[in-house]
């Protein structure tokens, strides 16, 4: 398949090339899953990597489960401590 063409005048013009509605979200899925290939084809040999990654998703996952166990415990009350954080907070400032 070519993509240019020769004119009458001899000039060489690129051909436009349709492309669909969908073609831009298929090369981006395309990119996504390169670089995820990449990435773990790399970070196999990275045990600095795998090492951050895994304390950093553990560290964010205890304070996350943390925060929604105190969240349950405060219930109805969670706006007001919220609120006293704050102006505690903002005293310190």
């Amino acid at each position: 398949m070519s993509f240019t063409e020769i004119d009458e005048d001899g000039f060489k013009r690129r051909k436009l090339i349709e492309l669909r509605q969908s073609a831009g979200k298929e090369y981006q899925e395309a990119m996504l899953n390169r670089v995820d290939h990449f990435a773990k084809e790399y970070s196999k040999d990275s045990i600095f990597t795998n090492t951050f990654e895994n304390t950093f998703v553990k560290g964010l996952s205890a304070i996350l489960d943390l925060k929604v166990k105190i969240d349950e415990a405060l219930g109805e009350n969670k706006d007001k401590v919220q609120d006293a954080i704050e102006k505690i907070l903002l005293l310190g400032l």
